[in-house]
């Protein structure tokens, strides 16, 4: 049997994830899926590269160290899982909690695994952590145009509350808009 009728015939038994589906139709090849880890000192350059990577204003490692020592905030990140290679983080969340509220300061996911659910995972790990917390409400600010954030929001509950207008500065000197969600968790 080749190997295109053996991979056709183990994906007729076992379809792939559709996070997996896409790394593979972007790659190529089979990726293992990344895993959920706590970020570690050694991660803050590449969390501070990942950040700047995904926004106009990227956050220094001093300023995510800072961040992460307070301990309101909590942070996750996604790291390839690879035997033979790096397992460095591929995206990485942040959360801060004060009394039953918290909220997403950011989520920042390396292009190329972009759009296969990683961030997904990233904000499914805090929702839980916050659950287990007694967290009531989670509230986040994401900008109005990008529509691939918004839609995963939306697919995991969170719904607009509000607005605010010229929250963020978009190219050419205009303001871009933030859509205020909120997501009960009790």
């Amino acid at each position: 049997m080749s190997r295109r009728t053996v991979e056709g015939w183990l994906a007729e038994l076992w379809p792939p994830a559709p996070w997996l589906a896409a790394l593979r139709r972007a790659s190529g090849r089979w990726p293992a899926p990344p895993f959920i880890d706590t970020p570690t000192d050694a991660d803050l350059t590449v969390i501070a590269d990942l950040h700047a990577d995904a926004f106009s204003r990227g956050w220094s490692e001093a300023e995510i160290a800072a961040l992460l020592a307070d301990p309101g905030v909590a942070a996750v990140v996604a790291r390839r899982a690879s035997p033979y290679g790096t397992r460095r983080p591929v995206g990485f969340a942040i959360t801060r909690a004060a009394a039953d509220e918290a909220e997403v300061l950011t989520i920042a996911v390396h292009p190329r695994w972009r759009g296969c659910g990683v961030g997904r995972e990233l904000l499914e790990a805090l929702l839980r952590r916050h659950y287990a917390d007694r967290i009531a409400s989670v509230f986040l600010e994401v900008a109005d145009d990008n529509a691939a954030a918004v839609a995963l929001y939306r697919r995991l509950r969170f719904v607009v509350v509000g607005e605010r207008r010229g929250y963020y500065a978009a190219g050419g000197g205009s303001a871009g808009h933030a859509l205020v969600m909120r997501l009960d968790l009790r």
